[in-house]
C-alpha cells in the first residue's frame, strides 16, 4: 500500500522516476535483492517482461535502446544475476546503445564482508559501462536515476549500471521526482558545414559512410536527401544497413564482413571519406586496413556525437561534434555544387550493389540461405524487424536481404552470440502488430533459446529460423584456414529444434529443402504461435562464396608452398 502523506519508499521513488521518463517496458529476472522494486511495479503502468535468464533480459533492454534511441531498462539480482547480465552491457557499450541495468545489492551494513552474492559493481563494470553508481542515500534516488538517463544517452550512448542496496530500497523518503530527462542534441556549426562543402567541391571521388547510433527516421531521410543532392555513393557500416533504404539510388552496400569487392575498391580509392555517426571499428575498416592510422590517406571528415571519439583512432581533416540526426538535417540544406566531377558515381555504385545482392550464389546442400533471404525480402512487409546474433549464417543476411526502413535491423555490432531471440522478443513486445523474424545459427540459438518460453508466456508470435549445420561455423572456418584438417572443439550435436519449439508450446517445422521454406514460413505465420523453423544446412556451405573443403585445400596448398 502507498504510505500516508508524501512519504514513499526509495523503490517507489525509483519506479516513479521511470514513469516520469516514459519508460513503458522493463525486462527482468526477479531476485530477492530488489523485492521492493518488484512490489512498486505492481501499482504502476509499466509492462514488466519476466525473462528466463539475465543475459536474455539484458539483451532485450539493449535491443530496445538500439531500436528506439531511449534507454532500455533491465533489472537483475546481485552476484550471479549481474554476471549473467554482463553480455548485454558489453553489447550496449560496443554498439553505442543507451541502456540502464539496475542490480540488487547486499545491504549497506553487510558491505565489504563478501556477503552472500556481494560484488563490487564499480570494479566489475567499470571498463564496460559509461557510468556505474551505487545508491547509498535513499533520498538521492530520484536525482541519480535521472542522471542515469542523461549518462546513457549523452554524447556517444552506452550502458549505465545502477546498484541498489537492499536496505536502501525500503527506506521512506520525501524527495519529489526529478523532471523528465531531455536528450541533449549537438548540432553542426555553420563554419564546419561550409568547410565540408568546400572539401566536397575539391573532391573527385567522395564516399559517404553511415554508422553508429543517435539516428532517427527523419535524420535518415535527411541524409538520403543530402546524398541525392550531392550525388554521393552511400555505404553503411557493419549491421547499420537500416540507415538507408537499400533501394535508394545512392546506396552502395554494406561495409562489414565479406563486403562487395567493388565497394571496397571504391572506398580505398576515394579522395574524400565522410563518416557520419560511426567509429569505423575493426570490421567496417577491414581489420584497420582500409584507412591509414593515424593519418588517413584521403581527406577524412568525421561526424560523431561523442567528442572523445573524434581523433581517437583516425585523425580527421575535419572533425564535427554533432549527433547524426542533427548533422543530417543541416547537411540536407546545403546548396548543391555547381559542378559535380563524380557525376554518375552514385548510380554506378548502386548498380554494383544490386548486382552483388540480386542473385543467390550456388552452395552445397538442400537449403540455400541466399534463396531464403530473397524470399524474405520479397515477402516480408518493409517494416518487419529482422534480428540476428553472431555466426557465418549472418553473411547471407548482409548480402541478400534488403532493409527498407529505419531501425528494422536489430543485430549486435559486438558480434555477441545468443542475441537474436531476446532481441526478437523485445521488438515484438514493443510492436506487437509488426512482423519479427529472428535468424540464428545452431550454436548461437542455444545460448539464449530459452527465451522462446518468454515469447510463449506473453503470446509473442516471433518466427525463429535456426540454421543448423552442426558446427560453430565461424570458428571452424578460421580453424580450417589456420590449422587445416585439424578439427578441434567446433563440432556440435544438436536437438530437434522443431520439437523443442513444440515442447515450449510453440510451432515447429523442419526445413530440409529450399522449396520447403516458404510453405513452412506461411504455416508458422498462420499458427499465431512463437515458431521455430529448423533449417538443415550443409556444413560445407560455410559462406555464400566458400566451402570448408575449399578453405582447407587452399590452406594446405599454401603450407606446401
Amino acid at each position: 500500500m502507498r504510505p500516508q502523506g508524501n512519504l514513499r519508499t526509495a523503490a517507489e521513488a525509483l519506479v516513479d522516476q521511470l514513469v516520469v521518463n516514459d519508460v513503458q517496458h522493463v525486462f527482468c529476472v526477479p531476485g530477492e535483492s530488489y523485492l521492493a522494486v518488484l512490489d512498486a511495479f505492481h501499482d504502476r503502468d509499466i509492462a514488466v517482461t519476466v525473462c528466463r535468464q539475465e543475459g536474455g533480459a539484458a539483451m532485450m533492454a539493449e535491443a530496445v535502446g538500439k531500436a528506439t534511441g531511449r534507454p532500455g531498462v533491465c533489472f537483475v539480482t546481485r552476484g550471479p544475476g549481474a554476471t549473467n547480465a554482463s553480455p548485454g552491457v558489453h553489447i550496449a557499450q560496443q554498439d553505442s546503445s543507451p541502456m540502464i541495468l539496475f542490480i540488487g545489492q547486499v545491504g549497506r551494513d553487510q558491505k565489504e564482508r563478501e556477503a552472500f552474492q556481494e560484488v563490487d559493481y564499480r570494479a566489475m563494470f567499470g571498463g564496460m559501462a559509461k557510468w556505474v553508481v551505487e545508491i547509498t542515500d535513499p533520498a538521492r534516488m530520484p536525482e541519480l536515476v535521472s542522471r542515469a538517463f542523461y549518462e546513457a544517452t549523452a554524447g556517444r550512448p552506452g550502458p549505465v549500471v545502477v546498484a541498489l542496496p537492499q536496505d536502501v530500497l525500503v527506506e521512506r523518503i520525501e524527495a519529489p521526482p526529478a523532471p523528465p530527462f531531455v536528450p541533449v542534441d549537438i548540432a553542426a556549426g555553420a563554419a564546419d558545414l561550409a568547410r565540408l562543402r568546400d572539401m566536397l567541391a575539391g573532391a573527385q571521388r567522395p564516399v559517404l559512410l553511415l554508422g553508429g547510433s543517435r539516428w532517427t527516421a527523419e535524420g535518415c531521410r535527411a541524409i538520403a536527401a543530402f546524398a541525392t543532392r550531392f550525388d554521393l555513393p552511400v555505404a553503411t557500416t557493419f549491421r547499420r544497413a537500416h540507415l538507408v533504404d537499400a533501394l535508394h539510388p545512392c546506396y552502395a552496400g554494406d561495409l562489414g564482413i565479406g563486403p562487395n569487392p567493388k565497394l571496397l575498391d571504391r572506398v580505398k580509392t576515394a579522395d574524400l571519406v565522410l563518416l557520419v555517426g560511426g567509429r569505423l571499428g575493426e570490421l567496417p575498416s577491414q581489420g584497420y586496413e582500409l584507412i591509414d592510422i593515424p593519418g588517413p590517406q584521403m581527406t577524412f571528415v568525421h561526424v560523431h556525437p561523442g567528442v572523445h571519439e573524434l581523433g581517437k583512432v583516425y585523425r580527421p581533416h575535419l572533425a564535427i561534434n554533432a549527433t547524426p540526426a542533427a548533422f543530417a538535417a543541416a547537411a540536407a540544406s546545403l546548396a548543391p555544387l555547381e559542378r559535380v566531377p563524380w557525376a554518375g558515381a552514385a548510380a554506378a555504385a548502386h548498380a554494383d550493389y544490386l548486382a552483388w545482392s540480386e542473385t543467390p550464389t550456388a552452395v552445397p546442400g538442400g537449403v540455400n540461405l541466399g534463396h531464403v533471404m530473397l524470399w524474405l525480402r520479397d515477402n516480408l512487409p518493409p517494416d518487419a524487424f529482422v534480428t540476428n546474433g553472431a555466426g557465418n549464417y549472418a553473411g547471407w543476411i548482409h548480402r541478400f536481404y534488403r532493409f527498407r526502413r529505419f531501425a528494422t535491423q536489430v543485430a549486435p555490432i559486438s558480434g555477441s552470440m545468443g542475441y537474436a531471440v531476446p532481441a526478437a522478443v523485445a521488438m515484438k513486445r514493443l510492436h506487437p502488430d509488426r512482423t519479427v523474424v529472428s535468424v540464428n545459427g545452431d550454436g548461437d540459438f542455444l545460448m539464449n533459446g530459452q527465451e522462446l518460453a518468454t515469447a510463449v508466456q506473453y503470446g509473442l508470435p516471433i518466427i525463429v529460423l535456426v540454421c543448423d549445420n552442426g558446427l560453430y561455423g565461424t570458428i571452424r572456418m578460421h580453424q580450417e584456414r589456420e590449422y587445416p584438417g585439424r578439427v578441434s572443439a567446433t563440432t556440435l550435436t544438436n536437438p530437434d529444434f522443431a520439437a523443442y519449439a513444440r515442447a515450449f508450446g510453440g510451432f515447429g517445422a523442419t526445413v530440409a529443402t529450399t522449396a520447403a521454406f516458404a510453405p513452412a514460413f506461411r504455416a508458422a505465420q498462420e499458427s499465431g504461435l512463437p515458431a521455430i523453423l529448423h533449417l538443415k544446412i550443409d556444413p560445407e556451405a560455410i559462406t555464400p562464396t566458400a566451402t570448408l573443403q575449399g578453405i582447407r585445400a587452399k590452406a594446405l596448398a599454401a603450407q606446401g608452398a
